[in-house]
C-alpha cells in the first residue's frame, strides 16, 4: 500500500507538473515519538537528545533537528523529533551509524544501560515521510535562530481512500500553500507520510508566536475567498477527501534547532 500510494502520489505530481521547471530534490523527514513517564527519568531523556543525539545525528548530516515537547494533544508527556535529511539512506542507517560514534556511545550511555526497572521512556514512534514537490525543503521561522517565543502545530489528514488522499494532496499544489502563506501560517514543511500509522494520510507542521496568533491566522485561512473557492470546488467538494485529522501543539525544547 506504501509503495503504492507513493507512486500514484508522484504520478499525479507529474501531471500537474508536466510544463513546469525539473523537480527539486526532495527532503526526506522522520518523526520520532517518545511516550515518557513523569519523574526523573524525564531528565534523563532530555539529556540523551540534547547532549548525545541530536549533536551526534548533526554530525551524520541531518539537521536542524526539531525537538518538541506536547503542549495540546493526547498522551501527554511526549516529546516529538523533526528529523530532517537530503538523503534518505541517512535516515535509515541512522541508528547503525550511531553505534560507531565513539563520542555519541559514551554520552547516550545512561540512557542506553538505563535497567528495565526505570527506562527513561515507555515507547517509540516513529514515521518516514517525504516533502511535496512544491514545498521540497523545510522552512526555519525566524524566531528559531533568536530562540524568540513560538509555538508549531503538527497536522495529519487522514484519507478514506486512496484517490481522496491524493486529491486532497493536489489541493496543496492547486492553490493550498499560497493562502498558508497569504494567512501568515508559518509553513516548516508538508510532506506524503511513507511509513507510519493510520495510512494514507499527509502530514505538515505551521509556526506561529503563540495560540491567539494560530487563533487569529486559522481565521483569516478560512475566510480566504481563495480557500473557499478551492474547497468548494466539484473536484474535491464532491466527496469526503479527510476523514480525520490529528492536531497537535507544540512547544520547542531548549536545545531544539528549529
Amino acid at each position: 500500500m506504501t509503495a503504492s500510494l507513493a507512486t500514484s502520489a508522484l504520478a499525479l505530481s507529474n501531471q500537474s507538473h508536466a510544463q513546469a521547471p525539473a523537480e527539486k530534490p526532495r527532503e526526506y523527514y522522520e518523526i520520532r515519538k517518545y511516550h515518557l513517564q513523569m519523574g526523573p527519568q524525564t531528565k534523563l531523556t532530555e539529556n540523551y537528545l540534547s547532549n548525545a543525539l541530536i549533536p551526534a545525528l548533526n554530525r551524520l548530516g541531518i539537521g536542524p533537528v526539531g525537538a518538541f515537547h506536547l503542549e495540546i494533544g493526547p498522551e501527554t508527556p511526549t516529546l516529538y523529533l523533526l528529523l530532517p535529511s537530503a538523503k534518505l539512506e541517512t535516515l535509515v542507517t541512522a541508528e547503525l551509524q550511531l553505534a560507531q560514534d565513539e563520542q555519541f556511545m559514551k554520552l547516550a550511555e545512561p540512557f542506553w544501560n538505563a535497567p528495565a526497572t526505570a527506562p527513561p521512556f515507555e515507547r517509540v514512534e516513529s514515521s518516514l515521510h517525504v516533502a511535496f514537490e512544491g514545498y521540497p525543503k523545510l522552512t526555519l521561522p525566524s524566531a528559531s535562530s533568536s530562540h524568540s517565543k513560538r509555538i508549531f502545530q503538527l497536522r495529519i489528514y487522514e484519507s478514506p481512500t486512496s484517490q481522496a488522499y491524493l486529491r486532497k494532496v493536489e489541493m496543496f499544489h492547486h492553490g493550498e500553500f499560497d493562502i498558508f502563506q497569504r494567512s501568515g501560517c508559518g509553513p516548516i514543511f508538508y510532506s506524503y507520510t511513507l511509513i507510519g500509522p493510520r495510512m494514507p494520510n499527509l502530514a505538515y507542521m505551521l509556526s506561529f508566536t503563540d495560540i491567539a496568533e494560530l487563533n487569529a491566522r486559522w481565521e483569516l485561512f478560512t475566510n480566504d475567498p481563495a480557500w473557499i473557492k478551492l474547497k468548494n470546488s466539484p473536484r474535491y467538494a464532491f466527496e469526503q477527501i479527510v476523514s480525520n485529522i490529528t492536531n497537535l501543539v507544540l512547544s520547542p525544547t531548549t536545545y531544539s534547532q528549529i
